[in-house]
């Protein structure tokens, strides 16, 4: 597995290289072909077969050259390919070629990179070229099924490697959206979150200075804290946007240690929080736990900002590989519509760890109620 990680890194690796130095690439693939085509000047040859000369040679490597701007204008490129080999024909009895390699590679190209209009003059000009060269070579049947299947495989594989390309480039382009989305569901939950808590204790601290002192002072330590969180949690996601530069250090999402933090912030705003377990506390996978960190922290959100409640439950159970979260609050229950943004996410939070997510009102008809049910492995730690 070591092994096949390292292969498949060290391709990717070439990739990007090759996609970043396209002149050396196509400086490369010129001179493979050009051993290629070396091969019959260095073979002993018979005497009843043309001779390797020199001349024959230079105009063997002059239809090799213009493979080095292959990208750039394909169809000029096989333009001059074709001409070059006709000079190389007409001219001179050089040795002969096993495969028509510049000719492949510059079918090939078009096919994979050129618009409709390029590729279909490229056909027509083979129906007329790939003829001719027989005629004026062997004349047989054989040379030319033969050539016309080549050509046929090289304009094939080139329309294979497009669709393939398209396909990693819209792939890619989905992951982006994906991530974006899931970027911007995070920011939206801290900054929900942060927001709220400030608010409910900026708005009790002007009381709190009049009637209790020492809990105006804790509202104001708690405004402060959860400002810092916010910003802490808010410059690692900026950080994964940065497009150059040093990559932002990336800190560990928070996971099911970090809710009694969470719950205490939300209790120095005024409102009960209990908390409690069932099945015992076990370590969830990284994503699991931090999704239901998020989801905790919106429904908390959502009491906070809408529900005028005074206590509020938090319950986790274990049992069967499930983990059932439940967030009850005592205030005034549900307003009607499906609900915001928050609640929203999390329902998306859910679904992403193949669960679900119900809202409604709590026990008896009061309050109102978040239950989520995800299925869980155990975790790695």
């Amino acid at each position: 597995m070591g092994i096949r990680g390292d292969v498949r890194s060290g391709w990717e690796r070439a990739r990007t290289w090759g996609a970043a130095n396209p002149w050396a690439v196509d400086t490369g693939i010129a001179l493979l072909v050009q051993a290629a085509m070396t091969m019959p000047f260095v073979v002993p040859r018979g005497p009843e077969l043309e001779p390797a000369t020199w001349p024959a040679y230079g105009l063997t490597t002059l239809t090799v050259v213009p493979l080095v701007w292959r990208r750039r204008a394909p169809l000029a490129v096989l333009l001059a390919i074709l001409a070059a080999s006709a000079l190389y024909k007409l001219a001179l009895e050089g040795p002969g070629q096993p495969l028509p390699y510049t000719g492949l590679v510059g079918v090939y190209t078009i096919a994979a990179l050129s618009p409709a209009w390029k590729r279909f003059t490229t056909a027509g000009l083979l129906v007329v070229a790939v003829p001719a060269s027989v005629w004026l070579n062997t004349q047989s049947a054989r040379e030319l099924t033969f050539s016309l299947f080549v050509f046929g495989a090289a304009y094939v594989f080139g329309r294979l490697t497009d669709a393939r390309q398209r396909a990693q480039r819209v792939e890619a382009e989905r992951a982006a959206a994906r991530e974006r989305a899931r970027i911007a569901r995070e920011m939206h939950d801290v900054l929900s979150h942060a927001v709220s808590l400030m608010v409910v204790q900026a708005e009790a601290g002007p009381v709190a200075v009049r009637t209790a002192p020492e809990r105006a002072e804790a509202a104001f330590e708690a405004i402060s804290e959860t400002g810092r969180e916010a910003m802490v949690q808010l410059r690692q996601m900026l950080g994964l946007l940065r497009e150059g530069g040093e990559a932002a250090p990336r800190e560990p999402q928070p996971d099911l240690a970090d809710l009694p933090g969470l719950l205490e912030r939300v209790r120095a705003g005024g409102l009960t929080v209990g908390y409690t377990t069932e099945g015992g506390v076990r370590a969830l996978p990284a994503a699991t736990g931090a999704s239901v960190y998020r989801i905790v922290q919106e429904a908390l959100t959502n009491v906070v900002k809408h529900a005028q409640a005074r206590t509020v439950d938090v319950r986790l159970a274990h049992a069967d590989g499930v983990l059932r979260v439940t967030v009850t609050d005592d205030g005034r229950g549900p307003q009607g519509g499906p609900g915001g943004h928050g609640l929203m996410g999390v329902r998306e939070r859910a679904a992403a760890h193949g669960g679900t997510a119900e809202t409604g009102p709590g026990p008896g008809g009061r309050g109102f109620e978040v239950r989520v049910l995800l299925p869980v492995q155990e975790g790695k730690g």
